[in-house]
């Protein structure tokens, strides 16, 4: 699971990581809202990516990374 606080960065990065791994299909981008947060515009983006293996998990990183986000398991 890949975390941003844009939504459009969060696009972007799913639509790259189709490009690059088009086996695992294309990830999938869902809205989170922070527990106990009243304001919607704190929500999270999320780019749920199942199937990288860990010899391409660097290569994810180094995009996420360029995205201002970070990749945490769920």
């Amino acid at each position: 699971m890949l975390v941003f606080g844009e939504r459009d960065d969060a696009e972007e990065v799913a639509e790259t990581l189709g490009e690059w791994f088009p086996e695992l299909g294309e990830p999938r981008v869902v809205r989170e809202t922070l527990a106990g947060e009243d304001d919607a515009e704190d929500a999270q983006w999320l780019v749920v990516v199942e199937g990288v293996d860990e010899s391409r998990l660097s290569k994810v990183d180094e995009l996420v990374e360029r995205y201002d986000g970070w990749r945490e398991s769920g």
